[in-house]
């Protein structure tokens, strides 16, 4: 069987960052995956579940709801290895385009106060498993140490 392309991608040298993991074209299409690389594979600690899902929960709640974007967005949803997240776009985009939406979302997930969007138990099927603080604590160091000042290295895979 072929190798994904995402299986191709070198997780020794990638640093976290805002990469295109893909392009797909659908029907007259194209649908854009971008890979929001939140720790450093096999270097540094994965995230913890708890973390994980309040970030989907709320950076979710913030894309579906952004003024520009909200009729753009077809999914966002953790990484299996838990090293971060996959933003899903209608449309063809670059890294360089996404990033101050990724900037934004980042600094209401690192500042959010009060209840965690849909964290009860009719809205959620695992609403127990969330943990907030350390959810803007891996936010705030995402947007501090990538975000914040991305440089192309962390915008497009290493070889």
């Amino acid at each position: 069987m072929e190798k994904i392309a995402s299986f191709t991608v070198n997780h020794l040298t990638l640093l976290p960052g805002v990469y295109v993991s893909r392009t797909d074209k659908v029907g007259d299409e194209v649908i854009t995956t971008f890979d929001l690389r939140m720790t450093r594979p096999n270097f540094e600690p994965v995230m913890n579940t708890a973390e994980i899902h309040t970030l989907e929960h709320l950076g979710a709640t913030f894309l579906r709801n952004h003024a520009e974007y909200k009729d753009k967005i077809i999914y966002f949803g953790p990484m299996g290895c838990r090293t971060g997240f996959y933003m899903v776009l209608a449309g063809a985009y670059t890294s360089e385009d996404v990033v101050p939406l990724v900037k934004e979302m980042y600094a209401f997930m690192k500042d959010f106060e009060g209840e965690v969007p849909g964290a009860a138990a009719r809205d959620c099927g695992n609403y127990l498993d969330m943990n907030l603080n350390m959810a803007k604590f891996v936010a705030a160091k995402y947007y501090d140490e990538v975000l914040e000042n991305i440089t192309s290295e962390r915008m497009y895979y290493p070889d």
